[in-house]
């Protein structure tokens, strides 16, 4: 799929510009819609940009530390209400939750001691875990949201005494590998962009450190390119369940914390940021290291996401990365499914209970589809059940997700009403169960 000509022209003018007035050597945005790079855009010549130039993509590396601590949670390794000491002993700070941790809620304070860990070398985990005690926690966990790079250093230090394998080698084994994100690395894989700070006054560059993080790695170090950051964005709105499920995925998705209590304009989930835009919310990250700047949206009910790129630190490029994301989607809806007709109609028992039901003059609506009861309450709020026994049917998705529908039936076997939660619906709006 790709992009209306009128959109795709209203996009590159848009990097253009954000280009020429960021003043940033080069830039790259590229479009995700459906699974495929729908669009790439570039500006600037210091390198010329294409989908096969690395950056470096800073912090989005967290979302795949975060993917790997959630596929160890679904395989049993670990619960997200677990304590940082029971898999990270010794540290000072045990009594954090993994849950608090990935969602930015425990408190601890943003960096490790020392020089800069972004622009100086990084230390082994058994030198920043020695320096790791409880003045670490700026204030009591969970009380507001505080944004912390020290608290995923403390998760791959937990990936890695948890499997006894380094966080990198985890990770290329359990994601970069399955996913085929051939062109993400931990260090620079040429053909790279050089990253750089913009002198304010005379528009020189000076070249940054392409350092080694160390323990720190799974806060920011990963380089990557468009392409395969394309890739993550649209595993991101559609994961492949090899990887991780459908339903955890959505978890991640879900707020630990609100970062703007005044407007509920965002926030932070399990590794994942959130980001309202009027009506839609986006989920993915932003990401800097010492010379580059990277971005990560994603509007996953139209599996349509923006990622970029650029090699200066400090231009803005989260913002141009929702601005533009917007721009598709208003300009751009997603095409709608095609109706398509059943395949077998429901069980005798089971196409009984379609049609309306009622309670205190509210309609519900149950109709057929692919073996599952879809409830329709006046119209808008829908909600799946699936069978689990005679007369019993569990929700799954919706307002009524993990809910029962029990069927109540009179005398002479006929379903009379159904009970949902305890709400009895019957079939005259004039009933009283």
């Amino acid at each position: 799929m790709t992009l209306l000509p009128e959109t795709a022209r209203q996009i590159d003018t848009r990097v253009a510009q954000a280009q020429a007035d960021g003043h940033t050597p080069s830039l790259v945005l590229g479009v995700v819609r459906d699974g495929t790079l729908a669009h790439v855009a570039v500006a600037g010549e210091d390198p010329h940009p294409d989908v096969d130039l690395q950056y470096r993509v800073g912090s989005i590396s967290k979302t795949m530390t975060a993917t790997l601590i959630m596929q160890l949670r679904d395989a049993g390794r670990l619960a997200l209400d677990d304590r940082l000491e029971q898999h990270l002993p010794g540290t000072g700070v045990g009594d954090l939750t993994l849950r608090q941790l990935l969602g930015h809620a425990s408190g601890m304070q943003r960096e490790p001691e020392g020089d800069w860990w972004e622009r100086a070398a990084g230390v082994d985990l058994t030198t920043l875990l020695a320096d790791v005690g409880a003045d670490k926690i700026a204030y009591p966990p969970h009380r507001a949201y505080h944004y912390s790079n020290l608290a995923y250093g403390l998760l791959g230090g937990l990936l890695e005494r948890l499997t006894g394998t380094p966080w990198a080698d985890l990770l290329d084994e359990r994601i970069l590998t399955p996913l085929g994100l051939r062109r993400t690395t931990y260090a620079a894989t040429e053909p790279y962009a050089r990253g750089y700070v913009v002198h304010p006054w005379h528009g020189t560059l000076r070249e940054e450190p392409r350092t080694d993080t160390g323990a720190m790695a799974p806060a920011g170090q990963l380089w990557s390119t468009i392409e395969d950051l394309g890739r993550w964005a649209a595993f991101l709105a559609d994961p492949d369940p090899s990887v991780l499920a459908a339903e955890t995925l959505t978890e991640m998705c879900a707020p630990v914390v609100i970062s703007d209590l005044d407007s509920w304009t965002g926030g932070h989930g399990l590794g994942l940021e959130l980001y309202r835009d009027g009506e839609r919310v986006y989920v993915g990250h932003g990401g800097s290291m010492p010379g580059y700047v990277a971005a990560l949206v994603v509007h996953r009910p139209t599996r349509t996401a923006v990622v970029a790129f650029a090699n200066s630190y400090g231009f803005p490029i989260t913002g141009l990365g929702r601005q533009l994301l917007t721009t598709v989607l208003d300009a751009e809806p997603a095409f709608p499914q095609p109706w398509r007709p059943a395949t077998a109609a429901p069980d005798a028992e089971s196409a009984e209970l379609t049609g309306r039901w009622w309670w205190m003059g509210t309609s519900l609506d149950l109709t057929w589809d692919a073996g599952d009861l879809v409830a329709h309450v006046r119209g808008e709020r829908v909600s799946r059940f699936t069978a689990e026994g005679t007369d019993r049917w569990r929700g799954r998705s919706g307002p009524e997700n993990g809910e029962v529908l029990s069927v109540l039936r009179d005398d002479s076997g006929r379903a009379a009403a159904v009970d949902i939660a305890t709400f009895v619906f019957t079939r005259s709006p004039d009933e009283v169960p």
